[in-house]
């Protein structure tokens, strides 16, 4: 993706919105280190002038030069990645954009963060830290699979769950496995490399969850805010992303 760095600013001002645009920046960042990794790779052309990896507030990411004024109106990543791109094993190149990534994450959260209160830094912060780190999300993803829950053929790989009559029923949602029916634990081998598209957290059976059925990732119920109950009754469930893009349109 590419895209002018002016489009890559924003300005939150509370603490829900400053998490809020740190999310989707991080969202963004793991997107392109993970399922969208070979788009980024072949656009960090070493031929070309300085270029840098921006997570965008709308939740995409972007390879752009820097900005041109001095000083910049925010903090800046890490600048002429693609210089290093082939003088170094793929995978190490990948760790060391995501740890500079987290580094910029940060520095941009407390840059909009600097005028807020320290008790309200703290909570800042404090939310901040229960997201798993860029470069964490990055070296939990293995070869093959993707956080969007998609294998490398390419096919979305959709839950079975028992309904009460005991037959198996096509579902976008994962409950919680009790312990006397976790038998061979084929739920958790079927998703042990699915994340959640909101907090990026690895999928577990004791926890619910729900699968988007336009983009395909999956999301703890929680983090979308999608019970059990509710989600008995939706027929085919849309994320909050997809949802705003639907309007949007």
């Amino acid at each position: 993706m590419d895209m002018a760095p002016a489009s890559i600013s924003s300005n939150p001002r509370s603490v829900e919105e400053i998490y809020k645009d740190f999310s989707a920046r991080r969202n963004g960042l793991v997107r392109a280190l993970t399922s969208d990794v070979d788009d980024f790779y072949s656009s960090c052309d070493p031929d070309k002038e300085n270029l840098c990896l921006y997570g965008l507030p709308n939740g995409n990411w972007a390879v752009a030069p820097p900005a041109e004024e001095v000083p910049p109106e925010m903090p800046e990543p890490a600048l002429g990645i693609n210089f290093a791109r082939d003088g170094m094993q793929r995978r190490d190149w990948l760790s060391l954009v995501a740890v500079h990534s987290d580094s910029w994450l940060i520095s941009v959260a407390f840059f909009f963060g600097a005028r807020l209160n320290a008790n309200d830094r703290k909570r800042l912060f404090s939310m901040i830290s229960d997201l798993p780190s860029v470069f964490e999300a990055f070296s939990d993803r293995k070869h093959g699979r993707d956080r969007s829950g998609v294998d490398s053929s390419g096919k979305s790989r959709h839950s079975s769950k028992r309904g009460s009559d005991g037959h198996a029923k096509n579902s976008r949602a994962l409950a919680p496995v009790p312990k006397e029916y976790d038998d061979d634990d084929e739920d958790d081998e079927e998703h042990n490399e699915t994340f959640c598209g909101t907090c990026g957290g690895l999928y577990n059976s004791n926890e619910f969850w729900i699968g988007c059925d336009i983009c395909e990732r999956w999301f703890h119920g929680k983090c979308v805010r999608i019970t059990p109950a509710r989600a008995d009754h939706i027929k085919h469930y849309k994320c909050p992303d997809c949802s705003s893009k639907k309007m949007r349109q």
